[in-house]
């Protein structure tokens, strides 16, 4: 049974103005708040994460995964997703510059696991990846995530 990210996603923003890499995670952090997955001090943890580790959360080309460690910060376990209108640099030796931010936070590890796994099904598929990145409305990625998931 594999999870539906489409459900899984508390918040859809297509085509964002990020100045920034600090800026396009408070962005996806944003949508965990908004989502009610999350406190604003969680976009903080992801913050100071990258600050501390550098750019590890751009898992992929032109994608950033940011989260932070499961905290009191987070209320359930939530994603969010933010394509950019232009890339910004992460500081990623080969991975930059990213185009899409999912912010996800969890409450344990295994949760974790499941998300993580959903999502590097997407993530590898590269014309469903075209297809989303070029969504003008958080309606076209959810039925674009729900095709992919009756497909799966």
């Amino acid at each position: 049974m594999s999870m539906n990210l489409a459900e899984a996603l508390s918040s859809i923003t297509t085509k964002a103005t990020a100045s920034d890499w600090r800026a396009a995670i408070r962005l996806a952090g944003d949508g965990l708040v908004a989502g009610g997955a999350t406190t604003d001090a969680y976009t903080d943890e992801m913050l100071a994460a990258v600050d501390k580790h550098g750019p590890y959360i751009v898992i992929a080309p032109g994608i950033a995964l940011a989260h932070s460690r499961p905290s009191p910060a987070v209320l359930h376990g939530g994603l969010s997703w933010v394509s950019l209108a232009s890339p910004v640099e992460f500081g990623h030796s080969s991975n930059d510059p990213v185009n899409l931010v999912i912010g996800l936070a969890a409450i344990d590890h295994d949760s974790h696991i499941q998300v993580m796994g959903a999502l590097a099904g997407v993530l590898s598929d590269s014309a469903a990846m075209t297809r989303l990145l070029a969504a003008d409305s958080a309606d076209e990625v959810r039925a674009e995530l729900t095709a992919i998931a009756a497909a799966a």
